[in-house]
């Protein structure tokens, strides 16, 4: 849709039904597009030949009393609706088709299009389309050009671009219906029925169910150990001496013996040591899941009028007379 876009990125839009266009207008309004951005041109219902001054200055009278109240119906708080002979405007492009002296049409249509960025081809499609009686809405939406012309387009506007692949799209069907008509007829009259029906399939794509998360949490416990020691004892035993004599020499105070007594003593060392080990891997597991939906299916039904045989192939159900016979 470049066409439909200028420089400036206005979005266009022709409408033939002027109801049509209000709906899009409010609907541009209540997505958040101001009433500064929106324009909307369009012809008076009541035109007359313009032949000289006096029949112009009816029509611009009549418009006033048909046409103003249309557009104002759209809900836009412009202020004066300037009406421009048969054509009524509303909206910023208005004031590109008023001079600022007299108020008379500068350059018309397609020069306050040609104002917005439109080549002049372009900018002539869309007067041709207003003097039609059709209604042209535009919107300066900037980067959301998109989205307006999606508006514009629900309520079945068209542009230049929309214009030129819908009469290709038309020629293209009407070519088609015409070679499919002769091959019917070269086949003796035959026609054909293609019956459709939707399938299932089925689209299997990973996704995280969940984590495992393994670490280590260190516990303290008590141990009791059994470890045998031993120590030395010192034994005193006295015997009777034998009476053998001895000198007073052999006599000596503070005489005594000195033993030392040993024990082993336990002492306790903790050392790390690996116990197990522990081996964390995934793998895949088999498994079915029930899946459905809801399908269509496409039927031939055969309906007979009047005193007609029927000679049916294959699964086609036949519902008798048809409700004129009934």
């Amino acid at each position: 849709m470049n066409a439909a876009r200028t420089q400036r990125a206005t979005v266009m839009g022709v409408f033939q039904d002027r109801a049509k266009a209000e709906r899009a207008v409010a609907e541009l309004k209540r997505a958040g597009f101001p009433d500064s951005d929106i324009s909307v041109v369009t012809k008076g219902r009541n035109e007359t030949d313009a032949g000289s001054k006096t029949a112009t200055g009816a029509a611009t009278g009549a418009a006033a009393g048909a046409g103003a109240a249309a557009l104002a119906s759209l809900g836009m708080t412009f202020g004066v609706i300037p009406i421009i002979g048969p054509i009524l405007a509303v909206g910023p492009l208005a004031a590109a088709l008023i001079s600022a002296a007299g108020g008379a049409a500068a350059g018309g249509l397609v020069g306050a299009l040609a104002g917005l960025g439109l080549s002049e081809g372009d900018a002539r499609f869309y007067e041709d389309e207003v003097n039609a009686g059709r209604t042209l809405v535009t919107v300066k939406a900037d980067s959301r050009a998109d989205e307006a012309w999606k508006i514009l387009h629900r309520f079945d506007a068209y542009n230049h671009e929309h214009r030129a692949a819908s009469s290709a799209a038309t020629t293209g069907t009407a070519a088609r219906t015409a070679a499919s008509n002769v091959t019917a007829a070269a086949s003796g009259g035959e026609r054909s029925m293609k019956l459709h029906e939707e399938e299932l399939h089925v689209r299997k794509q990973p996704v995280e169910a969940g984590e495992v998360r393994v670490h280590k949490e260190v516990h303290s416990e008590h141990k009791t150990l059994d470890v045998p020691v031993q120590r030395e004892e010192v034994v005193i035993e006295r015997r009777p001496a034998s009476g053998q004599a001895a000198s007073s020499a052999d006599i000596r105070p503070g005489e005594e013996m000195r033993i030392p007594v040993r024990e082993e003593q336990v002492r306790v060392e903790k050392t790390p040591v690996v116990k197990e080990e522990v081996t964390v891997g995934k793998r895949p597991v088999q498994e079915t899941e029930h899946v459905g939906g809801t399908v269509r299916k496409e039927e031939v039904r055969v309906e007979k009028q009047g005193d007609v045989d029927i000679h049916t192939k294959g699964n086609v159900k036949d519902s008798g007379k048809c409700d004129k016979d009934r």
